[in-house]
């Protein structure tokens, strides 16, 4: 139902990928885009931004009408199915056989497809099985002759000769292998497999294993030999592996590109075939994206289509060689179509970085206009008593979602029946019970978030044993602010593990995941970071961690070095700490002391200082702020008090304020600035500049997770 939310222009009939695969969804012709040189296409973005979703979309849409097959790198299947012949087989053989089964069922325009070429170099590294007799290496490569089987009523000559030599030199082999009565079989059969093949080759056959195999490293030219090398390589394993699977990864796309080679394809194949990767982050991804980033780099063409997935926004490190991240060709969707793409030239020539070859398709956060109507489209079918409430239920979606698709569409579907009270924090909605159509028991919907968002998407670097805290050690994390911040909460936490991991691998881990950064907030995404408060605050009852945590920075910063990370001053930051964590009245007191005679820099501190979470229940800020709750002292520390709680409301961010709240600010600083206080009068275009601020729903603080809810607003 929401297949499509935030990708339309991508997937409609003029769209990026109709005209990418030359093809529209409805099978009318399109200009294909750029020329011979395609560039590796990367669907960029973290967690929630949709980029599987938009995979299955273009395999869904385009998948009758062109040659489209869907591949899951983090798949553990192709390990599963490699287990067994390590020497003969590995994650990435068994991901290529699969593309290369998907591509053989083909029964659109132009019909199957076979992959003779490809077949050449499987046969030759099924001479490695663990079994060194003449019957394990039949069998092993009989997993692969469906691949040059032909389709019916298709049967051409050239690809009959493919088959019947290959087949041919197969049979040969086993004879040969019969009337040996002793070991090793897998030398002599790799032996005669090849003499047999290069004897029934015709001239143009040798041609064009010449051309891909006699280009393998250290053949100088002779197929035979490069054959004889991938085989030897592909046993002995590591990098020299990772040459022999670079190989069999080009002899597949050769393949495809011979069928749509000579008059018959030029007749009957339309656009171009297309790979899909998703999760190619993950080792496998990776591995499949640098053997054809490689090879294009090093000048081989073919019209395969190939879209992965990162997670960085830069692409990843592999990308760039070790050196740092050079401008990477990118584009949004909100951009339209990009006409142009041409390969970077760097200066290192075939040893420049990768990242010369890939084009960035920047993942869209939903716009406000987007997030709206698709939250309202999820709350059609649910009861409502008024529209009001509609509205802060999609205020509240917005918010906290910070505009990722996924997010969005579990928080509105989760809120569909969850009455939402008009002065409730915007987490309220977290606890709403999310229903499955499975008929699985509901949940939170802050749990199933959690469990999408970082458990089943952990860092591809992390670990094995730091996945277990991974979630455990974010959640602490949420109320830190700068590195040493987050160095206090690790060390705690972590105490009694022999391997700890630091703030500086957490931020780096982070980034690698996709999630954003900030200069205030250690987890500088804004919707992740509630997910994670509201997680903490559960976590015991009446918010025991929360303090906890909280007590632990206040006690810190008390006793630290006079530096405030990202805060003005040391004092500042355990003033932060300490008011969301039960010293309201210590900070009121605090800041009601050091307003005379500094009125600029006691603005800043107070904004700082309120930058900050609200426990959970019950929420008394506004009320507080507009003088409903007594509160004793003269009167410089009452309005002081209003006046942190009207701070403290408009900068956490997770309720409506408006002009109601921006009403407030202003009364009471300009009531400050008729004290009797030195400074007292410069407070006045202070209240001007924050009600107008608070009035357009702006931060009165500024930071890079603001900055960016309020460019998606």
């Amino acid at each position: 139902m929401y297949e499509d939310l935030g990708f339309e222009k991508l997937l409609d009939a003029d769209g990026f990928f109709a005209h990418l695969l030359g093809r529209s969804p409805s099978g009318a012709d399109r200009k294909p885009l750029y020329g011979p040189d395609l560039p590796v296409v990367l669907l960029t973005g973290g967690p929630g931004m949709g980029k599987g979703r938009l995979l299955r979309a273009v395999h869904d849409r385009f998948a009758r009408q062109v040659p489209v097959i869907r591949l899951d790198c983090a798949s553990l299947v192709y390990v599963d199915r490699a287990g067994p012949e390590p020497g003969a087989r590995s994650a990435m053989t068994e991901a290529l056989v699969e593309a290369a089964l998907l591509l053989h069922t083909w029964r659109g325009t132009g019909g199957a497809f076979t992959f003779p070429r490809f077949f050449a170099g499987l046969a030759v590294i099924a001479t490695g099985v663990a079994d060194d007799t003449g019957q394990a290496i039949s069998t092993e490569i009989a997993r692969y002759e469906e691949l040059i089987q032909q389709p019916r009523l298709r049967g051409l000559g050239a690809r009959d000769f493919w088959r019947g030599a290959l087949l041919g030199a197969v049979r040969k082999m086993l004879e040969v292998l019969a009337g040996q009565t002793f070991g090793p079989y897998g030398a002599a059969a790799l032996t005669a497999l090849l003499d047999s093949l290069f004897e029934r080759l015709t001239p143009r056959g040798e041609e064009e294993l010449t051309r891909i195999y006699g280009e393998y490293p250290g053949a100088a030219g002779q197929p035979k030999h490069g054959l004889r090398r991938l085989a030897a390589d592909f046993r002995t394993g590591n990098e020299r592996r990772g040459d022999a699977e670079r190989f069999l990864f080009r002899a597949l796309r050769e393949d495809l590109e011979a069928a749509y080679g000579g008059l018959g394809g030029w007749l009957g194949r339309v656009g171009r075939p297309g790979l899909l990767l998703d999760h190619s982050e993950e080792p496998l991804g990776e591995r499949l994206l640098r053997a054809v980033l490689t090879d294009r780099r090093g000048g081989q063409r073919d019209r395969v289509v190939i879209v992965g997935t990162a997670r960085r926004a830069d692409g990843g490190d592999f990308l760039h060689g070790g050196l740092p991240p050079r401008a990477v060709a990118a584009f949004r969707p909100a951009d339209g179509v990009p006409a142009t793409w041409s390969r970077r030239r760097d200066p290192e020539g075939d040893r420049g970085p990768l990242s010369a070859g890939v084009l960035l398709l920047r993942m869209p956060f939903l716009t406000g206009d987007q997030l709206r109507r698709a939250t309202e489209r999820i709350q059609l079918g649910a009861e409502r008593e008024d529209g009001a409430h509609r509205r802060r239920i999609t205020a509240a979606v917005a918010q906290l979602s910070g505009g990722r698709p996924h997010t969005v569409i579990r928080l509105a579907t989760a809120a569909a029946d969850h009455r939402m009270e008009t002065d409730a924090n915007d987490r309220a909605i977290l606890d709403a019970q999310l229903h499955h159509p499975d008929g699985a028991p509901e949940r939170p919907v802050t749990d199933v978030l959690l469990q999408e968002l970082i458990l089943d998407q952990l860092p591809v670097r992390l670990r094995d044993e730091h996945h277990d805290q991974w979630l455990d050690l974010l959640t602490h994390l949420s109320v830190a602010h700068d590195p040493e911040c987050a160095d206090v909460l690790l060390r705690h936490h972590q105490a009694g593990r022999v391997l700890r991991l630091t703030a500086d691998e957490v931020a780096r881990l982070l980034k690698d995941t996709g999630w954003p950064s900030c200069e205030r907030h250690f987890i500088g995404d804004f919707g992740l970071r509630q997910l994670l408060v509201h997680r903490l605050y559960g976590l015991e009852r009446e918010g025991a961690v929360w303090y906890a945590d909280h007590h632990l920075l206040r006690d810190h910063y008390a006793v630290s070095e006079p530096r405030g990370g990202a805060f003005r001053s040391v004092t500042t930051h355990r003033m932060n700490h300490h008011l969301v964590s039960g010293g309201v009245d210590d900070v009121v007191r605090h800041l009601a002391a050091t307003l005379p005679g500094r009125p600029r820099q006691w603005c800043e501190e107070l904004l700082e200082t309120a930058q900050a979470p609200y426990p959970g229940g019950a929420d008394e800020r506004r009320k507080r702020a507009q003088g409903l709750v007594r509160v004793d002292g003269p009167p410089l520390r009452r309005t002081v008090d209003q006046l942190l709680h009207a701070v403290w409301l408009c900068e956490e961010r997770t309720r409506p304020t408006g002009g109601e709240m921006a009403r407030t600010l202003e009364q009471l600083l300009r009531q400050l600035s008729t004290m009797d206080f030195d400074g007292a009068g410069e407070l006045g275009p202070t209240a001007t500049e924050w009600s107008q601020l608070a009035s357009n729903e702006q931060p009165l603080l500024r930071c890079d997770c603001t900055d960016e809810l309020g460019r998606r607003r």
